[in-house]
């Protein structure tokens, strides 16, 4: 592929900068959120963790992120539920020098589009090495998106206009399919 004409590189967080390509398992970063989100869940609606549990997956797939149904359903403060549940151990999570360096010989703006939050994608950009290529200002989080996830047409709009890019001239790599069909639109 000619990357001569694309000016922009637009990357999805979990599962793209992180994942089998470095070693880095989706289970041991999502695993860890998934059980804090129902620990909340059941804490702040006062339910077992199997009812919670049933709750948050249903809220995923009927909404694209828990977040979301919880919001519209059971009135959670986003900021409490983000912060929560993305206190997580990424101490096994170590510097990603492949990666950068690939980054790093790109001549493209680079940044993230996620539906987790700023501060997820901090903690994981730092602990990758690789936060200083994107900083907050390249970082299109949930809370920009006005805590509607992707695939809405609307997040992709606001992301669009928050970093100035023309999507004709952005590789957008995801890794999930339905955010791509999107996207491409």
């Amino acid at each position: 592929m000619n990357l001569k004409p694309k000016k922009y590189l637009l990357l999805d967080l979990d599962g793209v900068c992180y994942g089998k390509h470095n070693n880095y398992s989706l289970e041991r970063v999502f695993g860890q959120v998934s059980m804090r989100m129902t620990k909340f869940i059941s804490e702040k609606l006062k339910i077992n963790e199997i009812k919670a549990k049933e709750l948050q997956t249903n809220y995923f797939y009927k909404y694209n992120t828990s977040l979301r149904g919880l919001m519209i359903h059971d009135g959670i403060s986003p900021d409490e539920f983000l912060s929560y549940v993305h206190k997580i151990d990424l101490s096994f999570m170590k510097e990603d020098k492949i990666m950068r360096n690939e980054l790093e010989k790109l001549d493209m703006k680079k940044f993230i589009f996620t539906n987790g939050s700023a501060d997820h994608a901090k903690n994981i950009l730092t602990h990758l090495g690789v936060y200083d290529l994107f900083e907050r200002d390249k970082i299109f989080d949930i809370k920009d998106a006005g805590y509607i996830p992707k695939p809405e047409a609307k997040t992709f709009d606001l992301m669009v206009k928050k970093f100035g890019i023309n999507p004709k001239e952005t590789i957008y790599v995801e890794d999930i399919a339905k955010n791509l069909s999107i996207g491409k639109d």
